[in-house]
């Protein structure tokens, strides 16, 4: 079970190494990706909160990268933060998100991005609920549901 210590640590010391990696260019992400989910996943957008139906949706099932098909969470450890965008407690594997340093907009937070392809996915905070205590705050057009 990561904690937040274990995000800090990836975020500023490397993260883990998945199993593969998806490497597109700009043209190929643009003609497989919908307006939204390129500006989302390739150039670090924000969806507009409560814009989908998927924050309040709680049921069985795998979300995956909208990229590049990873495994991202479990609906296991989906929940309603009330913040607008879907959350999640934990990622399915450790190795199935990759963590970074975010200084942009005058705040410090860290981004949460497929390991695989590298795709924006949202940013991960430390006011989730227990055991854990995480809240990765995910991008609805990011994701696709299983």
């Amino acid at each position: 079970m990561l904690k937040w210590n274990d995000v800090i640590n990836f975020a500023t010391n490397g993260n883990p190494t998945p199993s593969k990696k998806v490497v597109k260019t700009d043209e190929q992400w643009r003609m497989q990706l919908s307006e939204d989910e390129y500006y989302v996943t390739r150039k670090k957008g924000t969806e507009r909160p409560d814009s989908s139906g998927s924050c309040t949706l709680l049921e069985p099932g795998k979300y995956v990268c909208i990229c590049c098909d990873n495994l991202l969470f479990d609906a296991d450890e989906k929940f309603d933060s009330g913040t607008g965008w879907p959350s999640f407690t934990q990622p399915a594997t450790i190795e199935a998100i990759g963590y970074v340093n975010d200084t942009s907009h005058g705040m410090e937070r860290i981004e949460v991005v497929c390991n695989v392809c590298d795709s924006h996915l949202g940013h991960i905070f430390p006011d989730g609920p227990l055991p854990t205590g995480l809240r990765y705050c995910v991008n609805a057009a990011a994701m696709k549901k299983l």
